[in-house]
């Protein structure tokens, strides 16, 4: 699959982030010689944007391509075409030099906070090391700011010199968010950083979080599949299925009036919090269909109570249903 990562038009005004059709195919080699025998459509001509100051959630099953996205935008695995712009810059053109100082403004809070951090060497060191890699201050200098982004997320000096088997689950992912933004990015991933935290850590992670993008006046790219925790935090919600944004408006109007068959399957799941209230489940037929051979049209179809025959005859596109609420839906009007 050829790359396409000409130069386009840069982003508008006010979007801090702008994903403008975006591909990733990931190729499946079979046989003695390993030949290229079909493409894996992780991520599939994806749209959005992301505002300065904003988090944007982007939720949907496991396997719909959700961190993929989320990679593929910060060059940790390339993409196949589109566009992402960030600043009005061009990051998939971007080589060398100029990736690599675009790179401390675009960080990323992974889903496994044990797994992302070195073993052999104590946290402190693994938060420093984006400052030595860009040449950020002084050995001293850099240390400071190791203590001051301890500080920041609830942890102490003495924590720095500690290794990463000596933390619970929820002060390494503590450690995780200090190391992404010890460099002061303007945009961060959070590749579901809750979900690997018990219950009654989340609400505290969440919270240190939003407390955090307001103080350094971050904007998040904010990836999960439980739909309360985006509810929490999200001010815009995206909701994918099968490499596909599905439907995309503002938190308030997407929790109060889903207009995707698929989301409302997804909210018809979020327990209510009150024993004498029961939710109409919506439960799905079948399973979600391989990315590597996905259905004609829309590839929800063969699960949705109310396809039509235009659904499996055409791909719908994102359309306006009301005031920057999108939903690709033939059966919507």
């Amino acid at each position: 699959m050829a790359e396409v990562l000409a130069r386009t038009t840069p982003s508008p005004n006010g979007v801090l982030l702008e994903v403008r059709s975006l591909k990733k195919y990931f190729p499946v080699r079979r046989g003695v010689l390993r030949r290229i025998r079909g493409w894996v459509k992780a991520v599939d001509n994806v749209s959005f944007t992301v505002r300065p100051g904003e988090t944007l959630g982007l939720v949907g099953e496991s396997g719909c391509g959700k961190t993929t996205v989320g990679r593929t935008i910060l060059r940790l695995i390339e993409p196949t075409e589109g566009y992402v712009f960030f600043e009005g810059k061009n990051v998939a053109e971007l080589k060398g030099a100029e990736l690599k100082a675009m790179r401390r403004y675009m960080q990323i809070i992974f889903q496994d906070p044990f797994s992302s951090l070195d073993p052999r060497k104590p946290v402190g060191d693994s938060i420093a090391a984006g400052l030595r890699i860009h040449g950020i201050g002084t050995p001293d200098e850099q240390w400071a700011r190791v203590v001051e982004m301890l500080h920041k997320v609830g942890l102490s000096e003495a924590h720095a010199r500690r290794f990463p088997h000596e933390f619970s689950g929820g002060q390494r992912q503590r450690i995780g968010i200090a190391r992404a933004l010890a460099l002061r990015p303007k945009f961060v991933v959070c590749d579901e950083p809750v979900s690997a935290l018990d219950v009654s850590i989340q609400s505290q992670v969440l919270n240190l979080l939003r407390d955090l993008q307001e103080e350094f006046e971050l904007s998040y790219l904010f990836i999960a599949h439980n739909m309360s925790v985006v509810e929490h935090i999200s001010d815009r919600v995206a909701v994918m299925y099968l490499g596909k944004i599905a439907e995309l408006a503002p938190r308030e109007a997407l929790y109060r009036n889903p207009l995707h068959p698929y989301t409302q399957a997804l909210m018809s799941a979020i327990p209510i919090p009150n024993p004498h209230i029961k939710r109409k489940r919506i439960i799905l037929k079948g399973d979600v269909p391989s990315p590597l051979n996905p259905p004609s049209g829309c590839r929800f179809h063969p699960r949705c109570p109310i396809a039509i025959d235009l659904c499996t005859e055409g791909e719908p596109t994102l359309k306006e249903a009301s005031p920057d609420h999108w939903v690709a839906c033939w059966a919507v009007d």
